[in-house]
């Protein structure tokens, strides 16, 4: 099954993680990933039905059967791929932990977010 992260470069600090993540599961053979930059070729947020600013703000990730993760969500996706941070994707899982996980993570992106567009970035 092949996973597409839809993720902003204009961001550094989103950028910065996507290409750690992304080396980390190079390295670990996880190859099933099509790394989609929104700020190069904003026409693919269409993929995931959402707006250019939502996903300039989190990561999105649509697997093949159509699901799709945002935020937290996102990352425990990629992290279930990932030798070693497997354990990352579980804790993302449980009950209390993901609504706190998404909660810290909604407000840090916002923050971003902000930062970014107060900058223009884009």
């Amino acid at each position: 099954m092949t996973a597409r992260v839809h993720y902003n470069s204009a961001c550094p600090v989103c950028r910065a993680g996507i290409e750690g993540q992304r080396e980390r599961m190079e390295a670990c053979g996880a190859t099933d990933v099509e790394w989609i930059d929104v700020h190069s070729q904003p026409d693919r947020v269409a993929e995931v039905g959402a707006s250019l600013e939502a996903v300039r703000e989190r990561l999105h990730v649509k697997e093949d059967d159509g699901s799709i993760g945002v935020g937290v969500d996102a990352f425990e996706r990629l992290w279930s791929r990932t030798s070693g941070q497997r354990w990352l994707a579980a804790l993302a899982r449980l009950p209390g932990l993901r609504q706190l996980g998404q909660l810290a993570y909604n407000i840090f992106a916002r923050f971003l977010y902000r930062r970014n567009r107060a900058r223009g970035r884009w």
